[in-house]
């Protein structure tokens, strides 16, 4: 198993914890935060020293520039430093949320945290080091120098475990502080996205199955019922019972077809965005208006959100809005696919309603699209999707 960060290692696999890299991770995370502490106040005891020598006044006003260029530093670098024992704070690109917090964060960690951050690590080594040196102190008893270093090894991987500890709590801490908003929304659209892919995957993987099993089924036992209804008498009860198996199977095989379709059209994935919604517009109980300008394929993520936006307008407009007309345009403006279905029915188009729109703004979202409603009560109903193409994606041509 993979753990993400330190804490997390700790507490889910305390023993196995032992045989990573995160105890070294967190030694080295608190001894990076507890040394720039210490050189700060190097640095000041040295101008406070000599103070006699340059001036009261210069010695003061250097210490405070040290004591303030080191606070202002280390904000960031609590950022740079957080991979250590939490690596998916990574990519915030070492700039704080709010630089008031980071300079105050930074403050209170070279006045008072880095200082706790060695104390811990010189406590949990120094008591196991003292055990394993017990053979060199001269006074120590025959028992003590052959006790102490077997529990001092006892000791030292115990150590371990409040060191890890410490350095999870203050990088969560920090991070809580520093790491930018735009760096956690970014996480969160990552992992939608990845979501939305591994859910598409799945889909397609299904309609291939069905596509290439159950319906090759259906298409063969309808070929031997029609072979078989032709060997028999005519007007023979068997002959009307082989005939009505064939009109079911005729029928579960058309059904099926709907049912691949709905889970991922084939031509979807062949032909295009355009081609697709010519497809489902000519299946459409209501007449549909074309208006389509795609001259190029999209990222099959983006494809894949308008087709079924499109597709549930439509199933909404012959279902619900009782439309004599629907009209369907779709253009990429300024890197942005914008697709508009508009009905002339009876309006009143709700997501509180039932009709699938809800479910249908959260696939848009997830492509960091947004949909667009506006249906008053007695018409027309309007469907608007923006989604954002880029300008560096793949730019296939688009077969209609």
């Amino acid at each position: 198993m993979i753990h993400r960060t330190a804490l997390e290692a700790l507490t889910r696999q305390p023993l196995r914890f032992l045989l990573t890299s995160w105890p070294w991770r967190s030694i080295g995370y608190l001894l990076s935060g507890g040394l720039l502490g210490v050189a700060a106040w190097v640095a000041v005891g040295g101008l406070v020293a000599a103070g006699p020598r340059i001036g009261v006044v210069a010695a003061a006003t250097g210490a405070v520039a040290v004591l303030a260029f080191v606070a202002a530093v280390a904000g960031p670098l609590e950022l740079r430093r957080l991979h250590l024992v939490d690596p998916t704070a990574d990519g915030t690109g070492g700039e704080p949320r709010d630089r008031t917090r980071a300079l105050g964060y930074g403050a209170l960690s070279v006045l008072a945290v880095g200082w706790v951050d060695l104390a811990l690590l010189i406590v949990a080594a120094g008591i196991p080091g003292v055990l394993l040196t017990a053979p060199l102190q001269p006074s120590a008893a025959t028992w003590a120098a052959v006790a102490g270093p077997v529990a001092g090894l006892l000791l030292l991987p115990v150590a371990a475990y409040p060191v890890t500890a410490w350095a999870g709590a203050r990088a969560a801490v920090a991070r809580a502080v520093l790491v930018p908003r735009e760096g956690e929304l970014r996480e969160v659209r990552r992992s939608r996205a990845r979501l939305m892919d591994a859910y598409e995957t799945e889909r397609r993987r299904i309609e291939r199955d069905l596509h290439d099993g159950a319906q090759q089924r259906l298409v063969a036992l309808t070929m031997k019922l029609g072979l078989a209804g032709l060997d028999l008498p005519p007007g023979s009860r068997a002959a009307q019972e082989v005939a009505a198996a064939h009109l079911m199977a005729k029928d579960a095989l058309a059904e099926l077809r709907e049912l691949i379709r709905g889970v991922h059209p084939q031509v979807l994935s062949e032909r295009g965005l355009s081609a697709a919604v010519r497809d489902a517009a000519g299946r459409s109980p209501v007449p549909v208006d074309l208006d389509l300008h795609l001259a190029r394929r999209l990222p099959s993520t983006v494809e894949v959100a308008a087709y079924y936006a499109v597709s549930e307008a439509l199933t909404n407009a012959a279902r619900h809005s009782g439309a004599a007309r629907c009209r369907i345009s779709g253009r990429v403006d300024a890197d942005t696919l914008v697709v508009e279905v508009r009905d002339d029915g009876r309006g009143g188009a709700s997501p509180d309603g039932g009709s699938g729109l809800t479910g249908l703004a959260d696939r848009v979202a997830a492509v960091d699209g947004r949909m667009l409603l506006s249906s008053p009560v007695g018409g027309p109903t309007l469907i608007r999707v923006e989604i954002p193409v880029g300008t560096d994606r793949e730019a296939a041509p688009c077969v209609s």
